[in-house]
């Protein structure tokens, strides 16, 4: 299994989602950190992703690989991430095949969920990595 972490401006989130994965998932689950950035790439990678690729076209060409891509809500939201979220990967994402599993967070002033239960980031990313395991035990 195929697990591509997508995540921008410093990795922060990306980087736990993977350092969680690691200790929750068999080793053979392969995790792909893909950043919009060097930073954000850099950050997941030093939690043991297996591979690691930066900008709009390497992430683009690695969630069609991916069974599962996982993140914040805003990696499907063109233009999100202050820009760092381009069209072309927000639409890669929400278009391929891969179970999307979207932690709610928007970055943006202007944009507000509704329904969403006020939680820690951090519980949010455990139920994040739930849903990662449901998947591997499917697939």
């Amino acid at each position: 299994m195929i697990v591509a972490v997508v995540d921008g401006m410093g990795g922060g989130i990306g980087a736990q989602v993977i350092a969680l994965l690691r200790q929750d998932l068999p080793p053979d689950v392969r995790i792909y950190a893909l950043g919009t950035n060097s930073a954000a790439t850099t950050n997941m990678m030093k939690e043991k992703a297996n591979r690691g690729a930066t900008g709009e076209s390497a992430i683009v060409y690695s969630v069609k690989k991916a069974d599962v891509v996982v993140g914040s809500l805003g990696i499907v939201i063109p233009n999100s991430m202050m820009g760092e979220i381009t069209p072309k990967i927000a639409e890669a994402i929400t278009s391929c095949s891969a179970k999307k599993i979207l932690i709610p967070i928007v970055d943006s002033e202007d944009m507000v969920l509704l329904g969403m239960e006020k939680k820690p980031l951090f519980l949010s990313i455990k139920e994040a990595i739930d849903k990662i395991r449901d998947c591997s035990s499917v697939l």
